[in-house]
């Protein structure tokens, strides 16, 4: 499956934004979809994942209440909605797509990857 993030860009303390990842292929409902991020300097690191039903969600602590994942299977389409953004969630910011196991946080047990949309926000 082949992913193609988007949405990113330049807000202020505060503000909110959503991100987009569409997938090809006729199988994204198959599919486990999560977000990653990483700012410079930094690791790769968990935000959020959701289950290919869209049944259950997990979030990592530091965007629990303000980020919520969600999915459209119809659309192939998995997004993040990104509400009272801090500076420090300035980051480029990934999709990924694991076809079997459980729910994951854990970046190497994904199989697929977008190429990543730069949110930067302003203090």
């Amino acid at each position: 499956v082949r992913l193609q993030a988007s949405g990113g860009g330049l807000v202020q303390a505060g503000g909110s934004l959503r991100l987009s990842c569409a997938a090809s292929g006729r199988t994204f409902s198959s599919y486990d979809m999560a977000w990653f991020r990483q700012a410079p300097g930094k690791e790769r690191e968990f935000i959020a994942a959701i289950r290919r039903s869209g049944s259950s969600t997990y979030y990592a602590d530091s965007v629990k209440g303000r980020f919520t994942i969600s999915r459209d299977n119809a659309k192939n389409t998995v997004y993040l909605q990104m509400n009272s953004l801090k500076p420090e969630d300035t980051a480029v910011y990934y999709c990924a797509a694991r076809r079997l196991g459980i729910l994951s946080s854990i970046r190497s047990e994904y199989d697929y990857w977008g190429q990543g949309t730069q949110v930067t926000v302003s203090s």
